[in-house]
């Protein structure tokens, strides 16, 4: 039996992967979860409140760094700078989870029940990051869309971190970002793209 409340909450988040990706999500049991966890199923509900949220720990933690981060960037920092920051700054959170992110990546890509929830969830950390941004003094509008296209990039960091893991999270945030801005560039013209 595990002795204490977070290790109890790590073995279930690892015993609900291994039993999601043996059996997949819809064929898995919140009992049987306990059971592999080696506790009881009201031990899961102390936890979690369904089998979906087992996949989604760390949510509000990560929300609550990345809307401080925005809160502390320095002043005169463009939206989108702000947030690569407070990205960066929340790196650990997902560095230390690697294990786990990428088959949960693959289960979440794989079962509509989870794609809806993780959608849920990145809507409220974008909404929780342009509010942070409002309160820097960025209009409404524009801190909902730096919101939402920073986290699109993130996300988009974030697979390339699990497909590519000889570089850093960090690195991959930079080219992210770095893409971001280029697609508001100049477009090259055809003789460069063609690479003549």
């Amino acid at each position: 039996m595990p002795r204490s409340g977070a290790e109890a909450r790590r073995r279930l988040q690892q015993a609900a992967l291994e039993l999601y990706q043996e059996r997949g999500f819809d064929r898995t049991t919140t009992a049987e979860i306990a059971a592999r966890a080696g506790v009881n199923e009201r031990t899961f509900f102390r936890h979690f409140p369904d089998k979906r949220e087992v996949l989604f720990d760390g949510e509000s933690d990560l929300r609550a760094a990345l809307t401080q981060a925005v809160a502390e960037a320095p002043e005169g920092l463009q939206p989108l700078d702000v947030l690569l920051g407070a990205f960066r700054k929340a790196e650990g959170i997902l560095e230390g989870n690697r294990p786990f992110a990428e088959p949960r990546l693959r289960l979440i890509a794989a079962t509509p029940a989870l794609r809806e929830r993780d959608l849920a969830k990145a809507t409220s950390v974008t909404e929780a990051m342009a509010e942070a941004l409002r309160q820097r003094g960025v209009a409404d509008r524009l801190a909902g869309l730096a919101a939402r296209t920073g986290w699109a990039a993130f996300h988009q960091a974030a697979q390339d971190w699990i497909d590519d893991p000889s570089r850093s999270l960090d690195e991959h945030l930079l080219e992210a970002f770095d893409d971001l801005r280029a697609l508001s560039g100049p477009v090259p013209s055809a003789r460069a793209r063609s690479g003549s």
